[in-house]
């Protein structure tokens, strides 16, 4: 089932989510339709707060992204290991991240129309469990990497957007007006606050 998307504003996308339990309820169903929500979107990650539910769950897709690059670009966005994932995140934390940044254009599927420069760590080790609540650590890198501190962030009541330069924040203060308020027309369903 697609759910609708939070926009930016809404309070639940700034709290710092929390931990479940295997016996969340219908915690299978609830996944599937992150996936459904994410795809129609078209979209390459979705976190559970996105949907108004302020738990750590969030879900990847970098593979398709891996997919629909030239296999020059592969390895310097991916590195030489990826391929890209598809794979749910639940109750994650970030063990370890690299001295090394890179800066590429980020969105959000909270935020429709806008993308920025945003600067991450290219590499990161995390602690998850994937959607049998199965036990994983696991080091990932370039894009990959990317997608996953966004999301991630998401559980930490973090947007990309807290990451840019108080002048950049300024020049695209009016569109982030228009998108609380549902002053635009978004190719999926979304919740505004208004």
């Amino acid at each position: 089932m697609k759910r609708q998307i939070l926009a930016y504003g809404h309070p639940i996308l700034k709290q710092k989510c929390k931990d479940i339990e295997p016996s969340y309820p219908k915690l299978n169903n609830l996944i599937a339709d992150m996936w459904e929500t994410m795809n129609n979107a078209n979209g390459c990650g979705l976190a559970a707060s996105q949907i108004g539910l302020p738990i750590k769950l969030f879900v990847v897709d970098s593979k398709t992204t891996f997919e629909n690059l030239e296999e020059q670009d592969r390895q310097t966005y991916f590195g030489k290991e990826d391929n890209g994932i598809t794979e749910t995140f639940i109750n994650a934390k970030i063990l370890e991240r690299s001295e090394e940044t890179r800066e590429d254009e980020e969105g959000c599927l909270s935020i429709p129309g806008l993308s920025q420069k945003v600067s991450r760590n290219w590499t990161i080790k995390i602690e998850y469990f994937n959607k049998d609540f199965e036990k994983h650590t696991k080091t990932f890198s370039g894009t990959t990497a990317r997608m996953i501190q966004h999301e991630y962030d998401h559980t930490e009541g973090i947007l990309y957007l807290d990451y840019l330069k108080p002048l950049t924040k300024k020049l695209i203060a009016s569109k982030l007006k228009q998108i609380t308020k549902g002053q635009i027309k978004p190719e999926y369903p979304m919740k505004f606050v208004r």
